[in-house]
C-alpha cells in the first residue's frame, strides 16, 4: 500500500522559513516525478513545485526565488524549503507522486497524494 506522509508545517510569521518533508512508502518512486501542491480556502489546488526523476524542476511564479524543492531518492523523500514566507503562502501543502519521469505540472497526472500539512503565515 502506497503512503505519502507530509511533515514540517506550522505557524510562522511573515519573512520566516519552514521545511516540509514528504516520505513515501509502499514502493520506490526514484524513477518518477514528485511535486508539492497548495490548497487554499476558496481556491483551486495549485502546483507549487515539481521535480523530475532526473532533477529537472519547475516552480510556480509566485514562489520562484523563495522556495526550493529537492529529493533524496535513497530515502524516497521529497522536500520543500520555504523562505521569505508571505501570508498568501498560507494553505494546506500536499505532496504527490506521478508515474511519469518528467516534470509534471497538471494535478490530474499525479497518481498518489498525501493528506497534507497546514502552513499558516501570519502578517
Amino acid at each position: 500500500q502506497v503512503q505519502l506522509v507530509e511533515s514540517g508545517g506550522g505557524l510562522v510569521q511573515a519573512g520566516g522559513s519552514l521545511r516540509l518533508s514528504c516520505a513515501a512508502s509502499g514502493r520506490t518512486f526514484n524513477s518518477y516525478g514528485m511535486g508539492w501542491f497548495r490548497q487554499s480556502p476558496g481556491k483551486e489546488r495549485e502546483l507549487v513545485a515539481s521535480i523530475s526523476s532526473g532533477g529537472s524542476i519547475s516552480y510556480a511564479g509566485s514562489v520562484k526565488g523563495r522556495f526550493t524543492i529537492s529529493r533524496d531518492n535513497a530515502k524516497n523523500t521529497v522536500y520543500l524549503q520555504m523562505n521569505s514566507l508571505k501570508p498568501e503562502d498560507t494553505g494546506v501543502y500536499l505532496c504527490a507522486v506521478s508515474l511519469i519521469r518528467g516534470v509534471v505540472t497538471i494535478p490530474s497526472l499525479y497518481a498518489y497524494w498525501g493528506q497534507g500539512t497546514q502552513v499558516t503565515v501570519s502578517s
